[in-house]
C-alpha cells in the first residue's frame, strides 16, 4: 500500500511508536515495582482489557467492507459475527462459539454472494 509520506518519516513514525510503546510497559513496570500491592480499582480496571484490546482488534473487521463503512445485512462478516457473539453469550463456550462463527460466515457468504 503506497502512501504520501516519505522514507523518513515512515522510519520515524514506526520509532516513535516503538519508544512510546515501550515506556508504556515501563511505566508500569517501574510503578507496580514500587507498589507493594496494586489498587483494588486498578486490578478491577485491569480485567477489561483483554476484552477491550480483543474488541479493537475485531470489531473493525466486521464493520468495515472493502474500505468503507458496511452495517446493512447484506455484510456476511457482521452477521456472522453477531451469530458467533449470540452463540458465545448463550453457551460461554469458545469452541461453539468458533464453530457458529464459522460455518454462519460460510453459509452467509454462499447465499448472499
Amino acid at each position: 500500500m503506497a502512501t504520501g509520506y516519505g522514507t523518513t518519516t515512515l522510519w520515524l513514525i514506526i520509532l516513535a511508536g516503538g519508544v512510546g510503546t515501550y515506556a508504556l510497559r515501563l511505566s508500569f513496570v517501574a510503578l507496580f515495582g514500587r507498589l507493594d500491592d496494586v489498587p483494588e480499582g486498578v486490578e478491577r480496571a485491569l480485567r477489561f482489557v483483554p476484552a477491550a484490546v480483543l474488541s479493537a482488534l475485531v470489531l473493525p473487521e466486521f464493520v468495515y467492507s472493502d474500505g468503507a463503512l458496511a452495517l446493512s445485512p447484506a455484510n456476511p462478516e457482521l452477521l456472522a459475527g453477531v451469530l458467533a457473539a449470540a452463540v458465545a453469550w448463550k453457551t460461554e463456550d469458545i469452541l461453539a462459539t468458533l464453530v457458529a462463527g464459522m460455518a454462519g460466515l460460510w453459509v452467509l457468504t454462499f447465499l448472499l454472494g
